[in-house]
């Protein structure tokens, strides 16, 4: 009985070697639903994540394994996406429609992926049909690890700040006007967390209107992190009087600057480390104001918060802080943005230094050129695109397709270079070479400022320019210290230039982040593919838990649970521990 009580402890031992052993998992519940509020003192139904508008913070640390169950409580399909985060080895759990069946109404679904070898700030947000024009976004903090420095002191506290235009017409509202063939026009307000302006003018801004206060404390220091989840206006970022120090966009610790302001532009993400060293003799404004456009128009549309110190003598008033007086030119904004280098010594989500892969002497193995124009007629039907290609979702997303062998879902002819053709709708993709490094060029001969997104990759923002862009173009480009990130401007009637290392296999969502040219069809994807990988090494094989539609149909059984049908190794471990040492210590005493 004694050899057997050793055997006993000894395998508890295991047991939590594994539990503790392994990278943790962190859980979180989502449930999307529709409610009534007032951002702008107009009521209108927004989408709300467990009751709130914004959705809560999901906090976690570098290689947890994340595990979100998704309820859908709306009134039509919805996927979430989490804009930044490389779901490496796993597209599968990217939430959009080229990797994934969407959630019907009343279903759940579980996404089960792992923050590997990531750190910074990033947000999630419903993919679908313009979604995200009614809510259902929050923000995603990775945290690093305990073993790897900050490249800057401890903050004393950590803030998120959602900024973005807002309609008062809900998402179905501007669905249906981009189906008649009609432009969204200008936005009625800028929300900052979801509410709208202070009354910082009792002409511009009506009264009763709920705005967000930011709480500090004098002398400390804050990391704050500004995510715009707008549906396509470029938002300028001040606080009155304090200066913001930048540290990391999107996932890469930046060299640490000084601005008075920020221009962040739709889908984007930074962190900022602002000081509270006023002396508080009143609150000071926080602002998100439109660019690029006709400012004495557009005055309703800025954001206003309150930055209130714990010893502050009083309420703000007197004008907003300037922004910069450029509306119409793109100079300054441009400087400001190349101006952004990545910190080539600090530590990232690994001990070694950032600047440790040497993108500028590696060599281009292909080239794709991205050109958007305005918006036209295809078949009668006002659409957007890239290289005059439309994207159309295939009916059965591109991943289960190539699982179940599914002929016909998509084409890999996406064309690396704009054709003189007319524009047309089609299920094109990019077939593209593992472990290839890629230049993308995307030019923008459209009116409006875009930002261009790639799913599953940070890529090195090496160049942008006004005009066309030419091979001259190269002998400008930064190959030391580019920053990486997952989300970059592209200036009207500009080009920006990135370079991407293809060692993410799977099947990668690039698009507009301007909701309203994204659901025309600004879109498509890339397919990476490992020929040598014949054991899931580099991409995991179909989730157990996979939701099934379109030529799959038939293999989708109704959903009879409301829990997760994946259950997370980390809790499987502890049962296995309860009831080992349950029916051991039976024997032992």
């Amino acid at each position: 009985m004694g050899a057997l009580c050793l055997v006993y402890w000894i395998s508890i031992g295991l047991l939590l070697g594994l539990c503790l052993g392994a990278d943790p998992f962190a859980n979180f519940n989502l449930e999307l639903s529709y409610i009534t509020a007032s951002p702008l003192g107009v009521p209108q139904q927004v989408i709300a994540i467990n009751g709130k508008f914004p959705g809560p913070v999901l906090n976690v640390t570098t290689n947890y394994n994340v595990v979100v169950d998704v309820r859908n409580k709306l009134d039509e399909d919805v996927l979430i996406t989490w804009s930044g985060i490389q779901m490496r080895r796993a597209s599968w759990q990217d939430g959009v429609l080229g990797t994934n069946c969407p959630i019907p109404p009343k279903w759940n679904w579980t996404y089960q992926f792992q923050v590997k070898d990531q750190i910074g700030s990033f947000y999630y947000f419903p993919s679908l049909n313009l979604q995200r024009a009614s809510g259902g976004f929050g923000s995603f903090v990775v945290t690093n690890r305990d073993i790897i420095p900050l490249p800057f002191a401890i903050p004393d506290g950590d803030i998120v700040i959602l900024i973005g235009d807002w309609y008062t017409r809900n998402h179905t509202a501007l669905r249906k006007a981009l189906d008649n063939g009609e432009e969204l026009g200008m936005p009625d307000g800028v929300l900052i967390n979801g509410k709208g302006p202070y009354r910082y003018n009792t002409t511009l801004v009506q009264d009763g209107i709920v705005h967000e206060t930011i709480n500090v404390d004098p002398g400390k220091t804050y990391r704050i992190r500004v995510h715009n989840v707008g549906v396509s206006t470029c938002l300028n970022f001040r606080i009155q009087s304090h200066n913001l120090l930048l540290a990391e966009t999107e996932g890469y610790y930046t060299s640490q600057q000084n601005y008075t302001s920020m221009d962040v532009h739709v889908g984007q993400s930074y962190s900022f480390l602002v000081t509270m060293d006023q002396n508080a003799s009143s609150d000071y404004y926080i602002v998100a104001s439109a660019r690029f456009v006709n400012e004495s128009l557009w005055q309703r549309v800025t954001g206003v918060a309150v930055l209130h110190y714990s010893n502050s003598k009083g309420k703000v008033s007197g004008p907003l802080p300037d922004p910069p007086n450029d509306a119409f030119d793109t100079t300054y904004s441009l400087n400001q943005a190349m101006s952004i280098r990545q910190n080539v010594s600090a530590s990232g989500a690994r001990p070694n230094p950032q600047g440790s892969f040497h993108y500028g002497s590696i060599n281009v193995t292909d080239v794709y050129v991205l050109k958007s124009l305005p918006p036209s007629k295809i078949d009668g039907k006002l659409r957007a695109t890239y290289n005059g290609i439309s994207f159309v979702n295939p009916d059965t997303p591109i991943k289960l397709a190539d699982a179940y062998k599914v002929k016909g879902a998509y084409k890999l002819d996406f064309p690396s270079k704009p054709l003189e053709r007319a524009p047309s709708r089609d299920r094109s993709i990019i077939n593209a070479t593992y472990k290839g490094f890629i230049e993308i060029i995307l030019q923008n001969n459209d009116t409006v400022l875009q930002t261009f997104h790639l799913d599953g990759y940070s890529f090195f923002v090496v160049g942008m320019g006004i005009g066309e862009w030419t091979e001259n173009n190269r002998g400008s480009y930064n190959r030391w210290d580019a920053i990486s990130r997952s989300t970059v401007q592209v200036f009207a009637g500009g080009w920006t230039a990135v370079f991407v290392s293809l060692d993410n296999v799977g099947v990668w969502n690039m698009r507009t982040e301007n909701l309203d040219r994204w659901y025309l069809g600004q879109e498509t994807y890339m397919k990476i593919v490992n020929p040598e990988d014949t054991g899931n090494k580099t991409e995991l094989p179909v989730p157990d838990n996979a939701l099934y539609c379109g030529a799959l149909s038939h293999m989708q059984k109704p959903q009879k649970v409301s829990a997760s049908s994946m259950l997370a190794s980390s809790n499987l471990y502890l049962v296995l521990v309860v009831v080992f040492s349950t029916m051991i210590s039976g024997l032992c005493y």
